[in-house]
């Protein structure tokens, strides 16, 4: 049977993940002042149930889901069934990042979003909303079959997007060993300048296919394309 958040005996961790599988429920809202008021005279309630996401607890805050207030977060999904036996190990690569590494990162990655570009305060195109950046773990496939998870800066949205996502280094490698000298000198090119100027066509051809059905229809048609 599972055990009762309110056994003292267990870990503050596993007690907060059984208060939100029990009190709260997937899907489902909560404020920090509900989760405080649980587990009163609980030191570092908060944290303990940020590490969580460490054994695939999904908590979103307003960061993630618009819908949430500052002071509310959403138990979006249980990972592990942290309170049973052996399941509580924290897992390899999942260390809380401190300040000092999430400067480091941020300053290697350029500042800005690896995944779209974007720089902190920039606003998304047609939109108010200002780009907020975040460290993210990302899995890489390495040469050989191997795995490894490396961190990555990405804005808030790309991150949400990109939660199951693997990198692939070892496909990358073996495609830019393919390039003929021409291309590689150009792709060499733009790994030395971490970035590339999109040709008016390319930029069209990224806008045409953000477009809904109904517009991307618009299009064809105008050009002639059944």
């Amino acid at each position: 049977m599972t055990p009762s958040w309110r056994d003292d005996s267990l870990g503050t961790m596993k007690r907060v993940a059984l208060w939100l599988v029990s009190e709260v429920g997937e899907g489902r809202p909560f404020t920090k002042e509900a989760l405080r008021d649980a587990f009163p005279g609980v030191s570092q309630v908060d944290r303990r149930m940020r590490d969580l996401r460490d054994f695939g607890w999904r908590i979103d805050t307003n960061r993630e889901d618009a819908d949430l207030d500052s002071h509310e977060q959403r138990f979006v999904k249980r990972g592990d069934p942290v309170w049973e036996p052996g399941r509580a190990t924290r897992k390899t690569g999942t260390t809380a990042i401190g300040a000092g590494r999430r400067r480091e990162v941020l300053q290697r990655d350029g500042n800005m979003c690896r995944s779209c570009g974007i720089v902190p305060g920039e606003t998304y195109a047609g939109t108010y909303e200002a780009a907020q950046l975040d460290i993210a773990r990302r899995e890489v496939l390495k040469p050989g079959g191997s795995k490894a998870t490396e961190l990555v800066t990405e804005c808030k949205r790309c991150r949400i997007g990109g939660r199951e996502l693997v990198a692939d280094l070892d496909r990358v490698l073996q495609e830019a060993a393919g390039l003929s000298s021409i291309e590689r000198d150009v792709l060499s090119g733009w790994v030395e300048a971490d970035e590339r100027q999109f040709s008016r066509l390319e930029q069209l051809w990224s806008d045409y296919r953000s477009l809904p059905e109904e517009s991307r229809a618009h299009v064809r048609k105008e050009l002639g394309v059944d």
